[in-house]
């Protein structure tokens, strides 16, 4: 199966910087695209980033991440990261990395990291 484990999270002020990370593992064949959405409490979740595997690939941010954090990969550790600068209380929300994964189990599907908490405030 799939782990996807998530480190990074914390309390930070407004302004600040915090940098998650997702490091997938597991009887994985291949990665698509790897991502964070996150969810504030009595929001839905939505999508803040995600970035596509291989030739031609490419990144996707949502308008409030624009400008302010960056995705980024190292695909041999199969990590995703998420740099978040001029952090703002808005940003408060759990952040869960995602996966489209093939497994010599399962085929592709979208596979969820437990979440860390980002908290920001004064």
């Amino acid at each position: 199966q799939v782990q996807l484990v998530e480190s990074g999270g914390g309390s930070v002020q407004p302004g600040g910087s915090l940098r998650l990370s997702c490091a997938a593992s597991g009887s994985i064949i291949s990665i698509n695209h790897m991502g964070w959405y996150r969810q504030a409490p009595g929001k839905e979740r939505e999508l803040v980033a995600v970035s596509t595997i291989g030739v031609g690939g490419r990144t996707d941010y949502a308008d409030s991440a624009k400008g302010r954090f960056t995705i980024s990969r190292d695909d041999a550790k199969r990590t995703v990261y998420l740099q978040m600068n001029s952090l703002r209380p808005e940003d408060t929300a759990v952040y869960y990395c995602t996966a489209f994964v093939h497994t010599i189990y399962t085929p592709p599907r979208d596979c969820w990291g437990q979440g860390t908490q980002v908290a920001v405030s004064s």
